[in-house]
C-alpha cells in the first residue's frame, strides 16, 4: 500500500505523469542505453524498441499499478506482476538491475517533468517504483527457488534432435538438455527463454511456448518466423528458420509462465489464433495423454489451412479426447476446410456451460474480441486467462 503522506500526491500527479508516460518511456530507455548498452545487445528486445512496442509496455504497466494503489489500495496486482515476473524469470533478471532501471527512470521523469518534479512528487513516485520492484523482486526470487535455481541462473544447453517444417512459416524444434540435470518440470501452456548469438555478436532471447505435454524426455517449442511487414524480419525468429539444425546446441531457460493449465474437471474453453496455438497444443497433448473426460471446446482462426502450424496434430488430440469439440475459422478456407467457418472467430454460437475455464492466445485484438464476447455472455474476468507473444500491450486495457 502507499503511505498516507503519497496517496495524495500521486492522486493529484497521475494525470500528468500518466499523459507523459509515454515521452517518460522514451528518455527512460535513451538513458538506459546510452549507460549500459550491453542491455540493449543482449538483454531486452531490439526489435520491440524499434518499433516502440516496449515502451508502450512500460508506460502502461506504471500506469496501471499507480492506478491500482489507489484505486485497490487493499488488493495485490497479482495478475499483472505475475505475467511480468515469469517474463523476468526467464530472462534471468536479478535484484540488482531493478536499482539500475530506478535510477534511470526517476531522472527520466524529472527530465521530462521538469520543475513539476518537486521533491515530494519524486518521493511519492519513488515509493511507487519500488512497490512494483519490491513485489517483482519477492516474485521472481520464488520462482527461481520453485525451479532450484540461484536468482538470474536460469540458462543451460539443450540440443536440438528434431526438426520438422510445420507450415512456410513455422518449425518446431525438439529439444534435449545437453548436460547431465534432469529435464525441468513444467506446466502446459508455459514457455521458455531461447538466447542465441546473431552475426553481430548481440545475444538476444526470446520466449517460446512449450507446445508438446510435459512428461518426456524433450522439449519442443515452435518457432514461427516473424516478417516485418514494412519493418525489420524478426531477428531471433529468422535466425533459427535459417540455423537452427539437428544436433545443434541452444542456450534455453527453464520452463516460465503464468498460463499453466488448472488441474481441475470443470469445462475448459482454449481459444487460440495463429502460432498462438502453441500453448493450447500443450495443454491437449496433456489432457489426451491424461484420459481427461472434462468437456473442452477448441477454437482456432488462422489466415489459411496451410498456414495452421501443427492442423492434423490438433485435430487428432481432439478426437482422441471423448468430450471435446473443434471449431476452426480460417480467412481463406479453400478447399481442405470443408469442416471450418469462413472469416474470423466468432463463439456467438458456441454453447459456453457453467464454470468455464478459459485460455487465450493470439495476436492481441483476436483475445480482446474473444474475452469481451466471453464477458457479454456472463462467464467472470477471473476466468478468463490469456498469454501475449511479446511485450504485454494489454497492460490497463482490460
Amino acid at each position: 500500500m502507499l503511505s498516507e503522506q503519497s496517496v495524495p500526491v500521486v492522486r493529484a500527479t497521475l494525470p500528468a505523469v500518466g499523459a507523459a508516460i509515454g515521452d517518460i518511456a522514451d528518455v527512460f530507455y535513451r538513458k538506459l542505453f546510452d549507460a549500459h548498452p550491453d542491455l540493449l545487445r543482449n538483454l531486452f528486445n531490439r526489435g520491440n524498441q524499434a518499433n516502440g512496442e516496449q515502451q508502450r509496455a512500460l508506460a502502461g504497466s506504471i500506469a496501471a499499478f499507480a492506478g491500482m494503489l489507489l484505486e485497490h489500495p487493499d488488493e495485490r496486482a497479482d495478475v499483472m506482476l505475475s505475467r511480468i515476473s515469469h517474463k523476468h524469470a526467464s530472462l534471468g533478471i536479478t535484484p540488482d538491475q531493478y536499482t539500475i532501471v530506478h535510477e534511470n527512470i526517476m531522472a527520466a521523469i524529472v527530465d521530462v517533468l521538469g520543475d513539476a518534479v518537486t521533491p515530494e512528487v519524486a518521493r511519492a513516485w519513488d515509493e511507487v517504483y519500488w512497490l512494483m520492484a519490491n513485489a517483482l523482486i519477492a516474485l521472481e526470487a520464488r520462482l527461481y527457488a520453485e525451479t532450484g535455481v540461484e536468482a538470474g541462473d536460469v540458462w543451460r544447453p539443450m540440443e536440438i534432435v528434431d526438426r520438422v517444417e510445420e507450415s512456410a512459416d513455422a518449425v518446431s524444434l525438439v529439444l534435449r538438455p545437453a548436460d547431465d540435470r534432469a529435464q525441468a518440470p513444467f506446466r502446459p501452456g508455459q514457455y521458455i527463454g531461447v538466447q542465441v548469438e546473431l552475426p553481430d555478436g548481440a545475444r538476444q532471447i526470446r520466449q517460446y511456448s512449450l507446445s508438446a505435454a510435459p512428461g518426456r524426455p524433450d522439449l519442443r517449442i515452435t518457432v514461427k518466423r516473424v516478417r516485418g511487414g514494412g519493418l525489420p524480419d524478426g531477428e531471433v525468429s529468422s535466425w533459427l528458420h535459417a540455423n537452427a539444425r539437428k544436433g545443434d546446441v541452444l542456450t534455453t531457460s527453464a520452463p516460465f509462465g503464468d498460463l499453466g493449465l488448472v488441474e481441475h474437471d470443470g469445462p475448459l474453453l482454449l481459444a487460440s489464433a495463429g502460432i498462438g496455438v502453441t500453448p493450447m497444443l500443450a495443454m491437449l497433448d496433456h489432457l489426451a495423454a491424461a484420459g481427461a473426460t472434462r468437456p473442452v471446446t477448441v477454437v482456432h482462426a488462422d489466415r489459411t489451412p496451410d498456414d495452421h502450424a501443427h492442423r492434423q496434430e490438433q485435430l487428432d488430440l481432439v478426437r482422441a479426447l471423448p468430450d471435446a469439440r473443434l471449431h476452426l475459422w480460417y480467412e481463406e478456407p479453400g478447399d481442405r476446410a470443408t469442416e471450418a467457418s469462413t472469416g474470423r472467430a466468432d463463439l456467438s454460437g458456441i454453447d459456453l456451460p457453467e464454470n468455464l475455464t478459459v485460455y487465450l492466445c493470439g495476436p492481441v485484438p483476436f483475445m480482446r474480441a474473444v474475452r469481451g464476447d466471453l464477458l457479454r455472455r456472463g462467464v467472470p474476468a477471473e476466468a478468463v486467462h490469456y498469454e501475449v507473444f511479446g511485450p504485454d500491450l494489454w497492460l490497463g486495457q482490460q
